[in-house]
């Protein structure tokens, strides 16, 4: 299983914008085959920065999705509205 962390950090004025984008898509970006798991988290000191946290089969299933036109698209509106770069990290559980 890989768990993958992903930090993205947005324009104050779109926010809502982006969390109107995830709500409509987090079914299918967790329904997505290869996911088991998919959370959206909020720094609590950085309104502006999120994380979205979630668990895949393994390291192709996440690039299935990383290469969907689903991703893409996706990808494409919500990173218009970033104020960093995102990081992201890929993970194995350790214990």
């Amino acid at each position: 299983m890989i768990v993958r962390i992903v930090k993205l950090t947005f324009k104050y004025e779109e926010i809502s914008n982006f969390l109107d984008i995830f709500e409509q898509q987090k079914k299918f970006i967790a329904g997505f085959k290869g996911c088991s798991h998919l959370s959206l988290l909020r720094d609590k000191t950085h309104t502006n920065i999120f994380f979205t946290y979630s668990h895949w089969k393994d390291e192709n299933a996440l690039e299935l999705y990383r290469e969907s036109d689903f991703f893409q698209k996706i990808w494409s509106k919500v990173k218009l509205k970033f104020a960093d770069k995102p990081q992201a990290w890929s993970l194995e559980k350790y214990e």
